[in-house]
């Protein structure tokens, strides 16, 4: 998926890094749809988290995929790991930095079962998704 699947917007804010903290592109400019995307992330509350669908809806603009490509190429200056896919499975590659975050946050888990591969817990959707209810006012 390149930059050109985001929807289409107006220019940039600033740059940010990816889920690895490294620099994307240093000159390269921030597309406002991912600037609104980032936004959302920063608005979840510790110990909570949303969907990549959720943002979408919560935007009204893009989809899943399209909130996915922002957070991987911009998401490292923001709380990524509260940005989850809806199984709540933690994030490929990610899992323990992400666990590291949930558990200081005290985002609820399930944990892990023997069977399970790798022991890792899952995020308990039930219990930690925030629906983006008190968010701020006049927010797009």
């Amino acid at each position: 998926m390149s930059e050109e699947s985001l929807p289409r917007d107006a220019g940039a804010q600033d740059t940010r890094t990816g889920y690895d903290g490294a620099p994307e592109e240093p000159e390269a400019a921030l597309p406002a749809y991912a600037e609104r995307v980032l936004d959302v992330a920063e608005l979840i509350p510790p110990g909570r988290v949303m969907t990549y669908g959720d943002v979408a809806e919560w935007l009204e603009e893009g989809g899943p995929r399209q909130v996915g490509r922002v957070m991987a190429l911009y998401g490292g200056a923001v709380p990524w790991w509260r940005v989850v896919r809806a199984d709540g499975v933690l994030l490929p590659g990610h899992q323990q930095r992400a666990l590291g975050h949930y558990r200081a946050e005290g985002t609820p888990l399930k944990e892990a079962s023997r069977a399970a591969e790798g022991h890792l817990p899952r995020i308990d959707m039930r219990r930690a998704r925030w629906d983006g209810g008190e968010r701020a006012e006049g927010h797009t």
